[in-house]
């Protein structure tokens, strides 16, 4: 009996889930260092340093290009990888050091340095602190429709790391001035730009370690085939859903880009107001859209993703309906806090209705390469910087506006009426959108395998 017995094949273990606060905590991590350098480059590099913004324009034109280039190779190399600790795990436990490292640097140029040796640093660090953030972000993105197959778990995933990131938001864009200047530095030295990197990067790299170490991919997929990256990135560029997603996608992230560059103009032309009260504006956003992300999870859970999605459409061009009404300071702020909540559900609901894409890619090619279709649908939807450009060059055409010495009639204008036509064009689009919840694509998944695994026997 017993030599019978242990022929038995035994149960194979239950998978180890990742707790949903410790994938949330990477967001944490990846969100303070791009966010410092976005805030505060160009004030130190061209208003303190003294570098030739032309300098800065031409080192940002060669980001922008590699950014295109290695966010698809990296998401790429990332599916390929095949270790003990899993395809996504080792690009983030080596990333993390090294954003840390590049960004240190970026805010530390030696003194002796200025004219091309200035730009020559700057653009260096710069390059080196996009390519390791690619390369964690490509990691990052891709664990969560793997660690999270149940669309309940992976919709609390998410919202909790939208929430870490709102809150990396606020340190690295509202606190870097106080440090920078008053606590690890003085307006008249650059020494508190260094440090507060240094302090930035440990705090980083200690929130991506723990996730990391904390993250359990699924083992099986270290035995799938490698993916090819021409064959691959030919057959996600012919994906429909792709391109479906793709467009509404693009109306939500150029809208807000457009109100998050232009507040201040709006503050200071349209409601005739200190440019300083923008922080009034932008902190009741920040605070309404922090709240509402578990009320939009709750209608997640209710509604399903798709849905809820095209209700936060909706939600968020109403916002920016009441945006273009308002006309002093209190009517403003009803408007942001009415634009924070319709924001929080795209943050709560975007991401989800992306996965499902990759959920469907993986069902119908049998292939996870979660990688490269991220990468592929968020170099996409950087271009909402091209079309947020697009809208502050109108300003001279439409409403007169060339510099603050000569604002023509309204330039808020601008910062109201765009917005609301790019989300009305997205909820309309998110409307035509079919793409099935993950269980679903799962399920047909298995059932393909079968019928392949049943007629090869």
């Amino acid at each position: 009996m017993a030599a019978a017995s242990s022929n038995v094949p035994l149960p194979a273990p239950a998978p180890v889930r990742t707790p949903a606060w410790r994938y949330a905590l990477g967001m944490f991590g990846t969100s303070i260092p791009i966010n410092l350098i976005r805030g505060s480059i160009v004030l130190l590099y061209v208003d303190i340093l003294g570098m030739d913004v032309r300098a800065y324009a031409a080192v940002m034109a060669v980001y922008a290009v590699i950014d295109a280039i290695d966010n698809p190779v990296l998401g790429h190399l990332s599916d390929r990888t095949r270790t003990r600790l899993g395809r996504r795990r080792p690009w983030l436990l080596l990333g993390a050091p090294l954003l840390a490292a590049s960004m240190i640097a970026l805010f530390s140029p030696p003194g002796s340095l200025d004219g091309p040796g200035l730009v020559a640093w700057f653009a260096l660090f710069a390059i080196l602190s996009e390519l390791f953030d690619s390369m964690l972000n490509a990691n990052y993105g891709a664990l969560l429709p793997e660690l999270f197959p149940e669309e309940r778990r992976r919709a609390l995933a998410n919202v909790l790391r939208q929430g870490f990131q709102l809150v990396a938001m606020v340190i690295s864009l509202a606190l870097t001035p106080v440090l920078t200047t008053s606590l690890l530095g003085s307006e008249e030295e650059v020494g508190g730009f260094s440090r507060t990197a240094a302090l930035y990067a440990v705090i980083a790299v200690a929130a991506i370690v723990v996730m990391a170490l904390g993250a359990h991919e699924e083992p099986n997929r270290r035995q799938e085939e490698r993916p090819r990256l021409l064959p691959s990135l030919a057959q996600i560029l012919r994906t429909p859903l792709l391109w479906m997603v793709a467009l509404p996608s693009l109306c939500y992230g150029s809208a807000v880009a457009i109100v998050l560059s232009g507040v201040q103009l709006y503050v200071r032309h349209t409601l005739g107001l200190p440019v300083a009260t923008a922080f009034l504006v932008q902190g009741v956003v920040l605070l309404t859209c922090a709240a509402a992300l578990f009320a939009w999870l709750a209608a997640v859970r209710r509604l399903g993703a798709l849905r809820t999605w095209r209700l936060a459409f909706w939600a968020l061009t109403g916002s920016f309906a009441l945006l273009y009404l308002a006309r002093d300071l209190t009517t403003a702020l009803l408007a942001g806090a009415v634009l924070g909540i319709g924001w929080a559900g795209l943050l709560a609901t975007n991401d989800l209705v992306v996965a499902r894409v990759v959920d469907r890619d993986a069902a119908v090619h049998g292939l996870h390469r979660e990688g490269l279709f991220l990468s592929v649908t968020g170099a996409l939807g950087r271009l909402s910087g091209a079309v947020s450009g697009l809208a502050l060059a109108s300003l001279g055409t439409f409403f007169g506006y060339h510099s603050g010495d000569s604002p023509g009639t309204d330039p808020g204008q601008a910062f109201r009426v765009y917005p609301f036509l790019l989300c009305a064009l997205g909820a309309l689009s998110a409307h035509l959108v079919r793409v099935p919840s993950p269980e679903r694509s799962a399920a047909e998944a298995s059932a393909d395998v079968a019928v392949r695994t049943g007629r090869r026997a």
